[in-house]
């Protein structure tokens, strides 16, 4: 049978789940009617009437079932375990699917969906089911068959998660570095910047650490401080000390200590 229109829930049918407690694992849906569908609630009792009919002498050996499991459960009562159904189960019918072959997945235009996250739990659907009769290991009732799939339209995602609209939309939405109250690429406050050219601390050369205090002056492109300065013998002039120009010979206009030995 065709059903209409419900909400998906517990939607495996890319791959397949294992069931609760172990057994072969397969591709199934729970389905969510509204109660307010009388039409569809109608049909499926149909349906599992016929397949208890059809399986008292094929199935059951004679005899119908007294208390045979059914695939359809309401909503607002509880699971076969006692526990309630979930809050998405209020005010529906619930019924569970499954098949041991991958279903047909297709959209409204019944065309293929691929896309894993094209079908979820939340979407609306409707689907090609089949239910039938089963006597299995003392446990007897009636089986609903996954065929095919149709998605009719995109609903609230009942996994939990937000989509990007939700994420980057609204309130977060990007306006540029503005958006967090910074440029991209500043230095976070508190943090001193980087060093910059791969150089940081003292120079440094390969073979050459740097000169410990009093070994003297040190040339520039040898690493540690450099202590010459043109016009100073030793080391850097003391803070505040304004430079002053080097001695030179009145004659040749040459620095007294430059040239070739004194000249």
């Amino acid at each position: 049978m065709i059903t209409g229109v419900f909400r998906a829930s517990y939607a495996h049918v890319f791959q397949p789940q294992a069931p609760q407690g172990g057994g072969e694992p397969k591709y199934q849906i729970t389905m969510l009617f509204a109660k307010s569908d009388q039409v569809s609630y109608q049909a499926i009792c149909a349906a599992i009437n016929q397949a208890l009919e059809d399986g008292v002498q094929k199935v059951f050996g004679g005899q119908k079932p007294a208390r045979p499991k059914l695939p359809l459960y309401d909503g607002d009562g509880v699971k076969d375990n006692g526990e309630p159904f979930g809050e998405e189960c209020r005010g529906c019918w619930v019924v569970r699917a499954s098949s041991k072959v991958r279903p047909s997945v297709v959209d409204s235009d019944i065309q293929p969906i691929l896309d894993p996250n094209g079908f979820y739990s939340g979407c609306y659907a409707r689907a090609s089911v089949n239910f039938f009769a089963y006597n299995q290991n003392g446990n007897r009732g009636v089986g609903c068959g996954l065929n095919n799939l149709q998605k009719i339209a995109d609903g609230e995602p009942l996994s939990g998660r937000t989509t990007p609209e939700e994420d980057f939309g609204g309130k977060n939405v990007w306006n540029g570095a503005s958006t967090y109250g910074m440029m991209l690429g500043s230095t976070p406050p508190g943090q001193a910047p980087a060093p910059s050219g791969g150089y940081g601390g003292q120079p440094q050369s390969p073979g050459y650490g740097p000169v410990p205090p009093g070994a003297g002056a040190a040339s520039a492109g040898y690493g540690g401080t450099f202590l010459n300065s043109p016009g100073y013998a030793f080391g850097l002039p003391p803070a505040g000390t304004v430079p002053s120009a080097p001695a030179t010979d009145p004659v040749t206009g040459m620095p007294l200590y430059g040239g070739v030995m004194g000249i």
